[in-house]
């Protein structure tokens, strides 16, 4: 969702620029209207957050492309927009939690008449591919085009991204593919065009042998430095199939248990009183010191420092 070019002004009565074209992003924002403007990507996603305070008019228009599909999830209530077709226009309310999900390969032009705070997810065609590939049941026809639909699911994994966009170097690839995996067949599963309604999931779980090989894999990528691809390939399953039986069989996604070995990592080597901190940090796969105080603290409810001094006085 972002800004976009001149035959947008005319049709929509916008006022023409000044002089000389009005930076756009790769999404068409007017790069100046942009309070925020976060990105990460990972594996054929591009992930965003987009956010306009300003309610003066302005416009988006993106040209015909083979980028793939985009998402977008509002955060927030109050945003309208005015969508230009070939031989209509359509009005649409984006409430907080409401979504829109269109094909980049056709030109998209609308009129964005108030202040907007969204979620983007820029799917490329073999990511989407993958997904329609690994969908139980008829074999779906790409997405169907929705703007102004609320959505609680895709609400609740957009509002998940948001600490991560906020501190890139603190995101483990692991995270961003998880979410994206189950963002994606979502989205295939109750937007693919031809799509019919599934019944509720059977219980998944994974063998032993799996389940080993899967925990031996997350151990040895401390820092998440793995794509869920990677596991679900050598187990032979789908990466939704993966992530639904793996939670099935620990009570957990696969990166809540990888911070979950983190912590238990952390506190052993905490044992260890003259190690510094950051050391430990490092060594258990967080970027940095504040980023491993910042976990440990929400997991054991105190900072490692105090943690450690309270077994040492307790000893």
């Amino acid at each position: 969702m972002r800004a976009e070019s001149g035959l947008l002004e005319a049709r929509s009565g916008l006022p023409q620029p000044a002089a000389g074209p009005t930076p756009k992003d790769m999404l068409g924002c007017t790069v100046g209207h942009l309070q925020k403007d976060q990105a990460l990507s990972a594996n054929g996603l591009r992930i965003y957050r987009k956010t306009v305070n300003a309610n003066e008019l302005h416009y988006v228009e993106t040209a015909a492309s083979a980028r793939g599909v985009l998402l977008g999830i509002s955060l927030r209530d109050g945003h309208r927009r005015r969508i230009l077709h070939e031989h209509h226009a359509s009005c649409h309310d984006f409430g907080k939690g409401s979504i829109y999900v269109r094909d980049f390969c056709d030109r998209y032009r609308a009129d964005m008449q108030s202040g907007f705070d969204f979620v983007l997810l820029e799917i490329s065609h073999p990511a989407l591919e993958r997904a329609i590939d690994e969908k139980q049941g008829p074999r779906v026809g790409g997405l169907v085009d929705v703007a102004g639909a609320r959505d609680d699911v895709l609400a609740h994994l957009a509002s998940a991204l948001i600490p991560a966009l906020e501190r890139p170097a603190e995101v483990s690839q692991l995270f961003i593919d998880q979410i994206g995996v189950a963002m994606t067949s979502y989205l295939v599963d109750n937007y693919g065009r031809g799509a019919t309604a599934t019944g509720p999931r059977t219980n998944r779980l994974l063998s032993r042998s799996h389940e080993a090989r899967v925990k031996e894999m997350l151990r040895s990528k401390m820092n998440g430095g793995i794509s869920i691809a990677e596991i679900a390939d050598a187990c032979n399953l789908s990466r939704s199939y993966f992530i639904h039986a793996f939670r099935e069989t620990t009570g957990q996604t696969p990166h809540q248990w990888l911070i979950a070995q983190r912590i238990e990592r952390a506190q052993a080597l905490l044992m260890d009183f003259e190690r510094p901190l950051v050391e430990i940090a490092t060594a258990c796969g967080f970027a940095d010191q504040s980023h491993f105080t910042r976990v440990f603290s929400q997991y054991t409810g105190k900072p490692p420092g105090a943690w450690r001094r309270e077994i040492r006085i307790g000893m």
